[in-house]
């Protein structure tokens, strides 16, 4: 059985990142969606709610599970017996910092092969960086979220007023 791990912070999941989870779920017999706690990056959103709505904007997929982690990536292929590690590259400037993470995990987690997929050609500009910066300030990102993922961010913004 091929298991997939598609880590990211996802803060908050994009369409770009349904995107990918989507096509995986085409591809892999078992789909797991790891969201990192990442306190170092200081994620907009508490990580109980970005597994609500990473949960919610792939119910549709029978094949995805969706879990929190906070341990080292490698461990935790190890601990779902995953062979695969997924991860999105939107563009070139992408391509170095995932080169370097590819080769880490490789010594890391030698059972695990990475693989790269683009995000649909109208989703590859879209960013959880940008999008919390638009968010933040009151701009429409309807069409590059899922509706419930936006109402999230507008109940966060407006609770931090």
């Amino acid at each position: 059985m091929n298991t997939v791990i598609y880590p990211g912070t996802f803060d908050p999941i994009t369409n770009g990142h349904t995107d990918l989870v989507e096509r995986a779920s085409r591809l892999f017999d078992r789909v797991i969606v790891a969201v990192a706690s990442s306190p170092k990056k200081q994620p907009l959103l508490p990580i109980d709610e970005r597994v609500r709505l990473a949960k919610l904007v792939t119910n549709h997929l029978d094949n995805v599970e969706i879990i929190g982690f906070n341990c080292l990536l490698a461990d935790l292929i190890h601990k779902e017996q995953a062979n695969i590690i997924l991860r999105g590259l939107r563009a070139v400037s992408d391509f170095e910092y995932e080169f370097q993470l590819a080769n880490m995990n490789r010594h890391l987690a030698p059972q695990a092969e990475s693989l790269f997929l683009t995000p649909a050609e109208h989703l590859s500009f879209i960013s959880s960086t940008l999008i919390r910066e638009i968010s933040r300030l009151n701009g429409d990102v309807s069409k590059f979220i899922h509706p419930a993922v936006e109402a999230s961010l507008i109940e966060h913004h407006q609770q931090k007023h």
